[in-house]
């Protein structure tokens, strides 16, 4: 039955639209497995969510650097800022955005990418492995 009001092609068109996407109704967009790579391996991870800031030499150059509003650290230096020891254990706090880094990456609340490393809903353990890989990576870029 038509509503008198409404074109016949309105109805037929609100109809289609809504029987020819069902499954896309039913299933929200899972914003973890949109942005999260395959690998778990720290070089891999790497290049994935930091070189873009911190450059693919881990210097600070990436193509994102000089938008930003303070220079990303040349993070092959870390050593070297912590009298010659890697400090692993603050280095995964901050990757997991458990420590805040002045005007660097963003609140606890609103990390850039800590969500992909430590807030995977259907796997933490597997954000933790992420985490720690990336972290031992980057103690193997120090310099000496």
């Amino acid at each position: 039955m038509n509503h008198p009001s409404i074109p016949a092609w309105i109805a037929t068109a609100t109809l289609a639209a809504g029987l020819a996407s069902p499954a896309r109704a039913q299933q929200p967009p899972q914003p973890e497995t949109t942005r999260l790579i395959q690998s778990i391996q720290g070089p891999a991870l790497y290049t994935a969510y930091c070189s873009v800031c911190h450059g693919k030499d881990a210097k600070g150059g990436g193509s994102m650097a000089p938008s930003l509003k303070t220079p990303p650290p040349d993070l092959t230096k870390i050593n070297q800022r912590n009298g010659g020891k890697f400090p692993l254990a603050r280095v995964v706090s901050i990757i997991s955005g458990e420590q805040s880094v002045p005007s660097g990456h963003g609140t606890r609340e609103m990390p850039i990418w800590g969500p992909i490393f430590s807030q995977v809903a259907w796997d933490q353990d597997l954000g933790r492995v992420r985490v720690d890989n990336l972290a031992k990576y980057l103690e193997t870029l120090q310099t000496k």
